[in-house]
């Protein structure tokens, strides 16, 4: 993937294109409803927004939900990304409005790669948690669509307490998919999401220890959200493996190596070589437009209808406070992996109210003063 100066641009930006969607998802940042917002940005808006990333530098452009499915202009919006260059993802769900002609119309849009979500290693635990039944099912029949298009396959699957005692039987269900890319988010408790139970910053740990052996196993890339620490872990075992001792003082600079692996050039939307976090080269927009430094992170810096992408990003307070290591309050701010981690800014605001403040997640002790 090409460098990214992310004072510049963000790695990544993903566009909610709309709150719409058929399913009730117990965790749902954006507590989505069937039907569409009517100030949702229309297709010019929506054009203009993907031409203002693409001017940015910005190589992966994501269209998101609610349910994009939802929308009509859907495989319009995935070409007029693929004809600025940009890698393209989206992240349909699991409802009638997924078909197999839809998955062959995305993919002859230029779609780069399909993101579905599966949570449970089962279909009655995946069902409840997604809140309407035949939901794991409908996955299953998309997979094979995205096979049989031959369009790469990302899976996503949420963390939380109820499903950590799943995860290694999840493990190795999301083994056996013929998949390219595993992003698995670790839960803000944020819309929906703050009635369930969080996972302790010891079970993050133990966590980082299923997703590393995963990763050392299995040819696809694993993406972790919302749990940057993940960075620090892989790294002090990277130092641990090597005869180091694990990463200390200037070896927490850079990216771990293990995260870096990747299958080659053209095969998924791919990693950033720098540790991307909310407003550190990733952008997010809301149906409404409203620019954010993360889903999750519920904070507007500014609006596309009213700023340009562009203009938000690089000169907001918000965007440039999280850009910037010294202001991180805490253990956040002592560690020595503040630049490959930073902890989870959305949590943080979530359970201190401050974005700057420690991700109380996070085990770790600094080892500076």
């Amino acid at each position: 993937m090409p460098s990214v100066d992310f004072d510049s641009a963000p790695f990544l930006v993903i566009w909610e294109t709309t709150q719409a969607c058929d399913l009730v998802c117990r965790h749902c940042r954006a507590s989505a409803q069937p039907d569409r917002h009517p100030q949702e940005l229309t297709t010019e808006e929506g054009e203009r927004l993907v031409v203002e990333a693409a001017e940015m530098g910005t190589p992966v452009f994501i269209l998101s939900g609610g349910d994009p499915a939802k929308r009509e202009d859907l495989h319009h919006l995935v070409r007029a990304g693929k004809k600025l260059g940009m890698r393209m993802g989206t992240i349909p769900a699991a409802t009638p409005a997924l078909s197999r002609e839809l998955v062959l119309r995305l993919k002859d849009a230029g779609l780069d790669q399909m993101a579905l979500s599966l949570d449970f290693p089962r279909a009655e635990l995946h069902d409840t948690f997604r809140g309407v039944p035949g939901s794991f099912a409908k996955t299953m029949e998309a997979i094979e669509w995205a096979h049989e298009a031959r369009l790469p396959l990302q899976i996503n699957t949420t963390l939380f307490g109820e499903a950590a005692p799943h995860f290694e039987e999840m493990a190795q269900f999301v083994g056996r998919l013929g998949i390219v890319f595993w992003e698995v988010f670790f839960l803000v408790p944020v819309g929906r999401g703050e009635d369930l139970r969080g996972l302790t910053a010891q079970q993050c740990e133990e966590l980082f220890e299923v997703l590393y052996r995963v990763q050392k196993r299995e040819k696809f890339i694993v993406k972790v959200t919302e749990a940057p620490h993940y960075r620090r872990y892989v790294a002090q075992r990277e130092g641990e493996e090597s005869g180091g001792g694990g990463a200390r003082g200037d070896h927490a600079m850079s990216m771990p190596r293990q995260l870096l692996r990747s299958e080659g050039p053209g095969h998924t939307v791919g990693l950033a070589p720098r540790g991307v976090n909310a407003g550190k080269g990733f952008a997010f927009i809301s149906h409404v437009g409203d620019v954010y430094p993360s889903g999750f992170l519920p904070v507007s810096a500014g609006n596309v209808r009213s700023h340009k992408l562009s203009d938000v990003y690089r000169g907001s307070e918000l965007f440039r406070s999280l850009r910037d290591p010294d202001r991180l309050l805490g253990r956040c701010g002592r560690c020595e992996f503040r630049d490959i981690c930073g902890g989870s800014r959305s949590r943080a605001l979530a359970l201190t109210g401050d974005y700057l403040a420690t991700d109380p997640w996070c085990v770790y002790e600094p080892q500076t003063p």
